[in-house]
């Protein structure tokens, strides 16, 4: 085997490895922020974005390689760069992080200008309390979403009580008004056979 054959071998050995790293990555980012699963930092533009996303598409998409996780990589990374082309979505999670980050700056009792905030710790820290907010607000969604189901079953179940009621309500007065005519009809007999008895009474009598 010639020295390039070999050369080319080595280097899809590493392009194969490099995939497997980055599918592992993005498979282990959080779910929730969009900039961890790219690899990006809040406050980066648009070109910045698309230009990763096209990057690392090429690099795990599922036809170039044999990894079985790729299309799982491939959809979160997609999912993730909709979201920060979306200007709404982008800007609630930029909110979120800015949050974070004042947070942070409160409990460390820094100022905003403190140089601590461009080091790679306060990075770390950030992106931990960033996670934290996001998991935070994705509970209230959910518990807010699952109040809300409860309320629209109790409403509906409500609603169908009152239906019930008024079916019910209906058929009873049908029912009288069907037996009008019998009820006249032996109030009339009745009424009858007490005449009757009287014209005895007198005769007797």
């Amino acid at each position: 085997m010639s020295t390039p054959e070999i050369d080319s071998i080595l280097q899809q050995e590493d392009k194969e490895h490099s995939r497997d790293v980055e599918i592992e990555r993005i498979l282990g980012a959080f779910q929730l922020d969009a900039y961890s699963v790219l690899a990006l930092q809040p406050g980066c533009n648009t070109d910045v974005i698309k230009q990763t996303y096209r990057k690392k598409s090429l690099l795990i998409h599922p036809d170039k390689t044999k990894n079985t996780r790729a299309p799982d990589a491939f959809d979160k990374l997609k999912k993730a760069e909709k979201v920060l082309q979306d200007d709404k979505m982008r800007e609630q999670l930029d909110n979120v992080y800015a949050d974070a980050r004042l947070v942070l700056i409160r409990e460390k009792k820094w100022t905003i200008h403190d140089e601590r905030l461009k080091g790679e710790e306060f990075l770390a820290e950030w992106k931990e309390k960033t996670k934290d907010l996001l998991i935070e607000r994705e509970l209230r969604k959910r518990l807010a979403a699952k109040a809300k189901m409860e309320e629209e079953g109790r409403i509906k179940r409500k609603l169908e009580e009152e239906q019930e009621e008024r079916v019910k309500a209906r058929l009873e007065q049908k029912a009288w008004e069907d037996g009008r005519d019998t009820r006249v009809g032996n109030w009339r007999e009745f009424k009858k056979k007490g005449g009757e008895k009287k014209k005895k009474r007198k005769l007797l009598g």
